[in-house]
């Protein structure tokens, strides 16, 4: 019989083993999450690489014909099926085009793949969806022709271009000359493509100073109606946001495929009856203001992975980066600026821009930018690079013409109309207070040189394939004013008074009636089934108009428009920002105790419902047909400052380990594991082998 001579390990050596293998592996995984979380870069990993870089290739995109757009008259029996088939395209484009951004990501296929794979299954989605809107509209009136001409959609080349200028007093970039382009961390970065890989890029930003100031508008006649109303309604300090429109998709969650912010009514979202929106709390200081004030948000991209990031609407769909809280928002009704107005209609809804102008065309798109100290300058298709101590402002001018009927219509642009660059209304209209809404952000001009790393770029929410565009901009409003508070609206601006409670600072500004701007038609004509039981609003030819926020640009007067604010805010300071971010359609804030809440979800299928009997009296003012063009306003009333609020601190640029804290929780367990294998090793020493 051998005998054994390996040594048997001791309980010390045993120990030692233990020690050391805990201290290995503990070490190994601080320096595995240390690593990844330092190269991270936006956060959610999607079109960055280990440098934390945006990438810089071009983003292509998928462009459909947009149905809605084209119905212009559809049975109200029809209407419920309409609208979910229509959110329906929506969501198959914007899978589409996830699609499409995957496809990039894995080294970008030839086009005839690209085809195969997604834009011919996309057709065959589109034709059974079309199908079934116009059997709808067939059961309930008469088939309307020419459907099915919509349903291919077309891959659109990304486009690469530089940015106009950069502004001066930012560390030497100042000038109108095109920003640096490149992929290095050396200072030069890449065109971009923003957070989630879609957008926005260089080539949306431009300086204002270098933006020629507008024209100014004709003077008011004597009859004008040169009051104003304020409504002041917060800034959605309290984080009421969803990814909803009952307007455009009632009864569908999600239909925007983008977040809102929400101020004035509490209770919106897709399932909101029109019962429910009466019976809600307000944001607004006047309780009798229940409307709905509605736009889509404004992020950061910082790399910050908001509590949507993973919610339809928000980081599944490209919308990703923090939500910024306005620092002001003004909402102010104005006159005509031919003769008095008449009160609109309760529940009047209004949509003004197109969230979908960047494959649409700029036939109905409404965005309007600008910088404080320089508003009678205005973006359209850019954002603006503000000078250090000016902030960012967008303005939403609404439809100022009611056909005198309906509160919406099928394509929820044709019951209302911009005026002509006489402030006439087409025949048939009246003219109605003319609402104007003044959002200002605290946001710095980002940092082009290297893409957004030093300091963040912005852009508004879009649908997937919209790229974040600034054009894509659009404001919504619903009408839920008591109707008291409406005649005192009218009253007041027929009789040129300034009434209502301001909201802001003192140096809000507020413009004058506008007028339709010069806009290219929309590249096709609208599909129009034959006469339904819903009468077709009359003035089709500009109803459509939009105006183009560049008409009555709120400014100070026009004296010194050139000149920044004198205020100034240091270049560390940090924007504002959020901190109470919501889930999709999961908040509600009633600012009213006695207001009830929501009741069960329904589903509402109303638009081209006619507006609720009432005398109302016949417009004082003209009305013509006159074609729509370009005119511009002037700024007047100023707005009153509300109460500041706290400004937490940003995190640091993307990639460092401060915006990757919430991901470092397998660092800390292995630095617990090797302290715990060193503690072992010394006791391990004391024994004996």
């Amino acid at each position: 019989m051998v005998r054994n001579s390996r040594r048997r390990p001791t309980r010390a050596r045993r120990a030692t083993l233990a020690a050391v293998s805990l201290m290995l592996g503990g070490a190994g995984l601080v320096a595995a999450n240390v690593y990844a979380s330092a190269s991270e870069g936006w956060g959610d990993g999607s079109g960055a690489g280990t440098t934390g870089q945006l990438r810089s290739t071009a983003m292509a995109t998928i462009d459909c014909p947009d149905v809605g757009s084209r119905l212009t008259a559809v049975p109200d029996a029809a209407r419920a099926d309409v609208d979910r088939e229509l959110a329906e395209l929506d969501r198959q484009t914007a899978a589409a085009y996830q699609q499409l951004q995957q496809a990039g990501k894995a080294g970008g296929p030839d086009s005839g793949s690209l085809d195969t794979a997604i834009t011919q299954p996309l057709k065959e989605r589109r034709s059974a969806s079309l199908g079934r809107i116009a059997d709808a509209i067939d059961r309930a009136g008469r088939r309307p022709q020419g459907l099915e001409s919509l349903a291919a959609c077309t891959l659109r080349p990304g486009d690469t271009g530089e940015a106009t200028g950069t502004p001066a007093g930012d560390g030497g970039q100042g000038g109108t000359g095109p920003a640096p382009s490149g992929t290095g961390q050396s200072g030069n970065g890449p065109g971009g493509a923003g957070q989630a890989g879609n957008g926005p890029v260089v080539s949306d930003y431009a300086d204002i100073t270098a933006v020629q100031p507008d024209a100014q508008a004709p003077p008011l006649q004597a009859g004008a109606s040169r009051g104003t109303f304020t409504s002041d309604c917060g800034v959605n300090a309290n984080g009421l946001f969803n990814s909803d429109n009952v307007i455009v998709a009632p009864g569908v969650s999600n239909g925007a495929h983008h977040f809102h912010d929400y101020v004035g009514n509490q209770a919106n979202d897709a399932f909101a009856s029109d019962e429910d929106l009466a019976r809600a709390g307000t944001s607004c200081a006047d309780q009798g203001d229940k409307s709905s004030y509605y736009w889509p948000v404004l992020r950061l991209q910082n790399g910050t992975r908001e509590r949507d990031a993973g919610a339809p609407g928000g980081g599944t769909e490209g919308n990703a980066g923090r939500i910024v809280t306005p620092k002001q928002v003004t909402l102010t009704f104005v006159g005509n600026p031919r003769g008095e107005v008449t009160a609109m209609p309760r529940l009047l809804r209004i949509i003004t821009g197109d969230a979908k102008a960047f494959v649409n065309g700029p036939g109905n798109a409404n965005a309007s930018w600008s910088c404080t100290g320089y508003e009678d300058r205005q973006l359209k298709d850019k954002y603006p690079l503000c000078p250090r101590g000016s902030d960012v402002v967008r303005t939403f001018r609404f439809q100022s013409c009611w056909d005198g009927r309906n509160i919406d219509s099928a394509n929820h642009r044709t019951h209302v109309a911009f005026t002509a660059v006489d402030g006439s209304c087409p025949a048939g209209f009246r003219p109605i207070p003319q609402l104007v809404q003044r959002i200002v952000y605290d946001v710095d001009a980002p940092s082009l040189a290297d893409g957004g790393r030093t300091v963040p770029l912005f852009a508004v929410d879009s649908f997937p394939e919209q790229l974040h565009k600034p054009v894509t901009d659009h404001g919504d409003f619903i009408n839920v004013f008591d109707e008291d508070l409406m005649r005192e609206m009218v009253d007041c601006i027929n009789s040129g008074r300034t009434c209502g409670r301001p909201g802001g600072d003192d140096s809000g500004t507020t413009a004058a009636p506008t007028s339709a701007p010069t806009a290219s038609p929309t590249s096709a004509p609208p599909v129009s089934p034959a006469t339904s039981p819903t009468s077709a609003a009359p003035g089709d030819a500009s109803t459509g108009q939009p105006g183009d926020g560049g008409a009555g640009q709120p400014g100070d007067g026009g004296a010194a428009a050139s000149t920044p604010p004198a205020a100034s805010r240091s270049a560390a300071e940090a924007p504002r920002l959020d901190v109470t971010t919501s889930p999709a359609r999961t908040t509600k804030h009633d600012t009213d105790d006695k207001a009830a809440p929501a009741g069960p979800a329904t589903h509402r299928a109303t638009p081209a419902r006619s507006a609720p009997d009432r005398p109302t009296p016949p417009p004082s003012a003209p009305v013509s047909s006159a074609p729509a063009s370009s005119a511009a306003g002037q700024g007047t009333a100023a707005a009153l400052a509300p109460p500041s609020s706290a400004r937490p601190e940003p995190q640091a640029g993307q990639g460092a380990l401060a915006s990757t804290g919430a991901h470092l929780w397998p660092g800390a367990l292995g630095t617990l594991l090797a302290l715990s294998g060193l503690f072992m090793l010394v006791r391990a020493r004391r024994l004996r082998y």
